[in-house]
Protein backbone atom coordinates (compact mmCIF):
# COMPACT_ATOMS: atom_id res chain seq x y z
CA UNK A 1 0.00 0.00 0.00
CA UNK A 2 2.86 2.37 0.81
CA UNK A 3 4.32 2.09 -2.67
CA UNK A 4 1.00 2.84 -4.35
CA UNK A 5 0.39 5.76 -2.00
CA UNK A 6 3.79 7.16 -2.88
CA UNK A 7 2.95 6.86 -6.58
CA UNK A 8 -0.26 8.90 -6.28
CA UNK A 9 0.98 11.61 -3.90
CA UNK A 10 2.53 13.53 -6.78
CA UNK A 11 -0.76 13.51 -8.67
CA UNK A 12 -2.64 14.65 -5.56
CA UNK A 13 -0.20 17.50 -4.93
CA UNK A 14 -0.50 18.63 -8.55
CA UNK A 15 -4.29 18.76 -8.29
CA UNK A 16 -4.08 20.57 -4.95
CA UNK A 17 -1.99 23.45 -6.26
CA UNK A 18 -4.10 24.09 -9.37
CA UNK A 19 -4.35 27.92 -9.33
CA UNK A 20 -7.74 28.33 -11.03
CA UNK A 21 -9.82 26.39 -8.45
CA UNK A 22 -7.98 28.24 -5.68
CA UNK A 23 -8.79 31.59 -7.31
CA UNK A 24 -12.40 30.45 -7.79
CA UNK A 25 -12.91 29.55 -4.12
CA UNK A 26 -11.34 32.87 -3.03
CA UNK A 27 -13.74 34.77 -5.30
CA UNK A 28 -16.63 32.69 -3.96
CA UNK A 29 -15.65 33.47 -0.36
CA UNK A 30 -15.82 37.19 -1.18
CA UNK A 31 -19.52 36.93 -2.15
CA UNK A 32 -22.35 37.74 0.31
CA UNK A 33 -22.98 34.00 0.84
CA UNK A 34 -19.29 33.22 0.97
CA UNK A 35 -19.39 30.76 3.85
CA UNK A 36 -22.17 28.61 2.40
CA UNK A 37 -20.95 28.82 -1.19
CA UNK A 38 -17.34 28.15 -0.22
CA UNK A 39 -18.33 24.97 1.57
CA UNK A 40 -20.62 23.89 -1.30
CA UNK A 41 -17.86 24.49 -3.85
CA UNK A 42 -15.41 22.41 -1.81
CA UNK A 43 -17.92 19.59 -1.31
CA UNK A 44 -18.59 19.54 -5.05
CA UNK A 45 -14.85 19.40 -5.70
CA UNK A 46 -14.41 16.48 -3.28
CA UNK A 47 -17.33 14.61 -4.82
CA UNK A 48 -15.98 15.14 -8.34
CA UNK A 49 -12.56 13.76 -7.46
CA UNK A 50 -14.04 10.84 -5.52
CA UNK A 51 -16.48 9.82 -8.26
CA UNK A 52 -13.92 10.02 -11.07
CA UNK A 53 -11.37 8.13 -8.98
CA UNK A 54 -13.95 5.50 -8.02
CA UNK A 55 -14.90 4.98 -11.65
CA UNK A 56 -11.25 4.31 -12.49
CA UNK A 57 -10.99 1.90 -9.56
CA UNK A 58 -14.01 -0.01 -10.84
CA UNK A 59 -12.46 -0.21 -14.30
CA UNK A 60 -8.96 -1.08 -13.18
CA UNK A 61 -9.60 -3.41 -10.26
CA UNK A 62 -10.95 -6.43 -12.19
CA UNK A 63 -7.67 -6.73 -14.09
CA UNK A 64 -5.57 -6.39 -10.92
CA UNK A 65 -1.84 -6.83 -11.06
CA UNK A 66 0.03 -9.55 -12.86
CA UNK A 67 1.51 -12.59 -11.15
CA UNK A 68 4.73 -10.63 -10.78
CA UNK A 69 2.87 -7.77 -9.10
CA UNK A 70 3.29 -5.60 -12.19
CA UNK A 71 0.49 -3.37 -13.49
CA UNK A 72 -1.34 -4.76 -16.53
CA UNK A 73 -0.31 -3.68 -20.01
CA UNK A 74 -3.38 -1.49 -20.47
CA UNK A 75 -2.41 0.54 -17.40
CA UNK A 76 1.00 1.19 -18.91
CA UNK A 77 -0.57 2.27 -22.19
CA UNK A 78 -2.98 4.59 -20.34
CA UNK A 79 -0.15 6.19 -18.37
CA UNK A 80 1.88 6.65 -21.54
CA UNK A 81 -1.07 8.30 -23.32
CA UNK A 82 -1.88 10.56 -20.36
CA UNK A 83 1.79 11.44 -19.98
CA UNK A 84 2.13 12.47 -23.61
CA UNK A 85 -1.05 14.53 -23.32
CA UNK A 86 0.26 16.35 -20.24
CA UNK A 87 3.67 16.98 -21.80
CA UNK A 88 2.09 18.49 -24.91
CA UNK A 89 -0.46 20.41 -22.84
CA UNK A 90 2.27 21.77 -20.59
CA UNK A 91 4.42 22.81 -23.54
CA UNK A 92 1.43 24.54 -25.13
CA UNK A 93 0.61 26.37 -21.90
CA UNK A 94 4.22 27.51 -21.51
CA UNK A 95 4.25 28.84 -25.06
CA UNK A 96 0.99 30.75 -24.42
CA UNK A 97 1.99 32.19 -21.04
CA UNK A 98 2.04 36.03 -20.76
CA UNK A 99 5.57 37.39 -21.01
CA UNK A 100 4.60 39.92 -18.36
CA UNK A 101 2.75 38.24 -15.43
CA UNK A 102 0.92 41.50 -14.76
CA UNK A 103 -0.88 41.06 -18.10
CA UNK A 104 -2.41 37.71 -17.08
CA UNK A 105 -6.18 37.55 -17.44
CA UNK A 106 -8.64 35.32 -15.60
CA UNK A 107 -11.26 33.30 -17.52
CA UNK A 108 -14.43 35.27 -18.28
CA UNK A 109 -16.64 32.82 -16.36
CA UNK A 110 -15.02 33.93 -13.11
CA UNK A 111 -16.63 37.33 -13.49
CA UNK A 112 -20.05 35.73 -12.98
CA UNK A 113 -19.22 33.82 -9.78
CA UNK A 114 -20.90 36.40 -7.53
CA UNK A 115 -24.18 35.87 -9.42
CA UNK A 116 -24.27 32.05 -9.25
CA UNK A 117 -26.86 30.27 -7.12
CA UNK A 118 -25.61 27.77 -4.51
CA UNK A 119 -26.56 24.81 -6.70
CA UNK A 120 -24.45 26.19 -9.56
CA UNK A 121 -21.55 26.83 -7.19
CA UNK A 122 -21.70 23.18 -6.17
CA UNK A 123 -21.82 22.12 -9.84
CA UNK A 124 -18.84 24.37 -10.60
CA UNK A 125 -16.74 22.65 -7.94
CA UNK A 126 -17.80 19.27 -9.33
CA UNK A 127 -16.90 20.27 -12.88
CA UNK A 128 -13.52 21.79 -12.04
CA UNK A 129 -12.55 18.55 -10.31
CA UNK A 130 -13.93 15.86 -12.61
CA UNK A 131 -14.32 17.50 -16.03
CA UNK A 132 -11.43 19.96 -16.15
CA UNK A 133 -8.80 19.12 -18.77
CA UNK A 134 -6.06 19.86 -16.24
CA UNK A 135 -7.25 17.90 -13.21
CA UNK A 136 -9.15 14.97 -14.75
CA UNK A 137 -6.08 13.30 -16.35
CA UNK A 138 -4.25 13.41 -13.01
CA UNK A 139 -7.21 11.87 -11.17
CA UNK A 140 -7.60 9.22 -13.88
CA UNK A 141 -3.90 8.36 -13.61
CA UNK A 142 -4.18 8.12 -9.82
CA UNK A 143 -7.26 5.89 -10.01
CA UNK A 144 -5.64 3.63 -12.60
CA UNK A 145 -2.49 3.36 -10.47
CA UNK A 146 -4.48 2.41 -7.38
CA UNK A 147 -6.85 0.03 -9.13
CA UNK A 148 -4.20 -1.87 -11.07
CA UNK A 149 -1.89 -2.42 -8.08
CA UNK A 150 -3.71 -5.55 -6.89
CA UNK A 151 -4.60 -4.14 -3.45
CA UNK A 152 -7.60 -5.35 -1.46
CA UNK A 153 -10.71 -3.23 -1.97
CA UNK A 154 -10.50 -1.65 1.48
CA UNK A 155 -6.94 -0.47 0.91
CA UNK A 156 -7.83 0.84 -2.54
CA UNK A 157 -10.59 2.96 -1.01
CA UNK A 158 -8.23 4.16 1.74
CA UNK A 159 -5.57 5.26 -0.78
CA UNK A 160 -8.20 6.99 -2.92
CA UNK A 161 -9.52 8.80 0.16
CA UNK A 162 -6.00 10.01 1.01
CA UNK A 163 -5.57 11.17 -2.59
CA UNK A 164 -8.82 13.16 -2.43
CA UNK A 165 -7.92 14.79 0.90
CA UNK A 166 -4.47 15.87 -0.29
CA UNK A 167 -5.87 17.05 -3.63
CA UNK A 168 -8.35 19.24 -1.73
CA UNK A 169 -5.77 20.98 0.47
CA UNK A 170 -5.47 23.83 -2.04
CA UNK A 171 -9.13 24.69 -1.41
CA UNK A 172 -9.19 23.86 2.30
CA UNK A 173 -6.38 26.37 3.00
CA UNK A 174 -8.25 29.54 1.85
CA UNK A 175 -11.54 28.16 3.19
CA UNK A 176 -9.95 27.60 6.60
CA UNK A 177 -8.32 31.04 6.60
CA UNK A 178 -11.68 32.63 5.78
CA UNK A 179 -13.70 30.67 8.33
CA UNK A 180 -11.20 31.39 11.09
CA UNK A 181 -10.16 34.94 10.17
CA UNK A 182 -13.40 36.31 8.74
CA UNK A 183 -13.07 39.87 7.44
CA UNK A 184 -9.44 40.06 8.54
CA UNK A 185 -8.62 37.26 6.13
CA UNK A 186 -9.74 39.16 3.03
CA UNK A 187 -6.38 40.89 2.58
CA UNK A 188 -4.49 37.62 2.85
CA UNK A 189 -6.80 35.88 0.42
CA UNK A 190 -6.61 38.83 -1.95
CA UNK A 191 -2.83 38.53 -2.04
CA UNK A 192 -3.08 34.80 -2.72
CA UNK A 193 -5.54 35.42 -5.53
CA UNK A 194 -3.32 38.06 -7.13
CA UNK A 195 -0.26 35.81 -7.10
CA UNK A 196 -2.19 32.79 -8.44
CA UNK A 197 -3.78 34.87 -11.20
CA UNK A 198 -0.43 36.20 -12.39
CA UNK A 199 1.43 32.89 -12.32
CA UNK A 200 -1.38 30.45 -13.10
CA UNK A 201 -0.30 29.54 -16.63
CA UNK A 202 3.43 29.24 -15.90
CA UNK A 203 2.90 27.15 -12.75
CA UNK A 204 0.57 24.70 -14.45
CA UNK A 205 2.75 24.47 -17.57
CA UNK A 206 5.82 23.41 -15.58
CA UNK A 207 3.78 21.13 -13.35
CA UNK A 208 2.11 19.27 -16.18
CA UNK A 209 5.32 18.97 -18.16
CA UNK A 210 7.14 17.37 -15.23
CA UNK A 211 4.27 15.06 -14.28
CA UNK A 212 3.74 14.18 -17.92
CA UNK A 213 7.35 13.06 -18.20
CA UNK A 214 6.91 10.94 -15.07
CA UNK A 215 3.81 9.28 -16.51
CA UNK A 216 5.59 8.63 -19.79
CA UNK A 217 8.43 6.97 -17.88
CA UNK A 218 6.00 4.90 -15.79
CA UNK A 219 4.11 3.81 -18.88
CA UNK A 220 7.27 2.78 -20.69
CA UNK A 221 8.46 0.80 -17.64
CA UNK A 222 5.22 -1.21 -17.70
CA UNK A 223 5.15 -1.76 -21.47
CA UNK A 224 8.88 -2.52 -21.76
CA UNK A 225 9.81 -4.38 -18.53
Amino acid sequence: MGGVLGDVLGFAAAVAISPLPIIAVILILATPRGRLNGVLFTVGWILGLAVLGAVMLAIASPSGASAHHQPPTWAGALKLALGLFLVLFGARQWHRRPRDPAQARLPKWMGAIDRLAPAKIFALGLALAALNAKNAPLTIAAGATIGSAGLPVGRQIAVLAIFVVIATLGLLAPLGVFLVGGERARTTLGNWKGWAAQHNVAVMAVLFFVLGLKLVGDGISVLVP
